[in-house]
């Protein structure tokens, strides 16, 4: 194996040569996104899935409410829950583009693997952490990050081994000292899991209103232990995250179908459409009637 720098080094050249043009790529490999940007990027909203990022070159920020998560070489983000937030790519350019990868996995996986290798859960440093987080990249998950996007050279070799590196690298994350937040969702019925069942009943049923009690006991936690534990792992509040997830749905309506301001916001669950507008405006930063007219850019 190579040194770190030859590692980032292979994996940029690798991305920019797989990319050659700006966005989020999809690959032949399920779960595996490569991305290229030549310029910075002002905050783009959206949800973060369970996975990982890693940044070859250049810098992307995300920002969840009043929190940056910084991303750069060397470092390594996580997330082990769907979390609505704002990313943004600082520092592009055609020169020296921003390249990185993202690689989703499924929180099931990290389960059957913790059993079967026996892996502890790592000391925690306090009773609240996020489900996203940022640790140092080690050398030899640097290493299996790279030989998967080399395997997108090798068309032939994916169904074989991709999954076998994808279970690797997995297996890098759970040994890392940071990973508590992990092997915690991971925890059948720990409270990170119950937030993520919840979260996945929010996602499905974001247009209806709800109460924190009956949200508590659909997944059977107290109110209070249910709302801190929710704020703990994304950041907000469970009537924040509808929000979101409402104005989000709002946007990709408005910018999709170009239909009537007051038809999408009750399509997604607001009573009031000039509720919408400010709530809207307050999070993207323009009136919902911008995007139907063509102002909005996308995404």
């Amino acid at each position: 194996m190579g040194t770190s720098d030859e590692q980032y080094s292979e994996l940029r050249d690798l991305i920019a040569r797989l990319t050659g043009r700006d966005g989020v790529h999809q690959t032949a490999v399920p779960s595996l996104y490569l991305i290229r940007y030549s310029v910075s990027k002002s905050p783009d909203f959206g949800v973060i899935y369970p996975g990982l990022c890693i940044v070859a070159q250049g810098q992307k920020e995300l920002l969840l409410e009043d929190e940056v998560f910084s991303n750069s070489p060397g470092q390594y983000v996580v997330s082990s829950a769907e979390i609505p937030l704002s990313s943004r790519v600082v520092g592009a350019t055609f020169a020296k583009p921003h390249l990185s990868l993202i690689m989703h996995f499924d929180l099931s996986s990290l389960r059957s693997l913790i059993e079967e290798a026996q892996l502890p859960t790592p000391p925690s440093s306090g009773a609240a952490q996020r489900g996203i987080y940022v640790s140092r990249t080690r050398h030899a998950l640097l290493d299996a990050v790279l030989r998967l996007v080399r395997l997108l050279q090798c068309p032939a070799e994916i169904p074989v081994l991709a999954p076998m590196i994808q279970r690797e690298i997995l297996f890098r994350l759970l040994l890392d000292e940071s990973s508590v937040v992990l092997h915690r969702t991971a925890q059948a019925n720990s409270q990170p899991q119950r937030i993520g069942v919840a979260i996945v009943w929010l996602k499905k049923h974001f247009r209806e209103t709800f109460t924190i009690d009956d949200l508590a006991r659909r997944v059977g936690m107290s109110s209070s232990s249910f709302h801190q534990w929710f704020r703990n792992i994304t950041g907000m509040s469970p009537l924040q995250y509808q929000k979101q997830l409402r104005l989000q749905e709002a946007r990709s309506i408005l910018r999709n179908e170009r239909r009537d301001v007051g038809a999408v916001s009750r399509r997604v669950g607001y009573e009031s459409a000039s509720q919408f507008s400010r709530e809207y405006s307050r999070l993207f930063g323009k009136p919902p009637a911008r995007e139907i007219s063509g102002a909005g850019s996308t995404q």
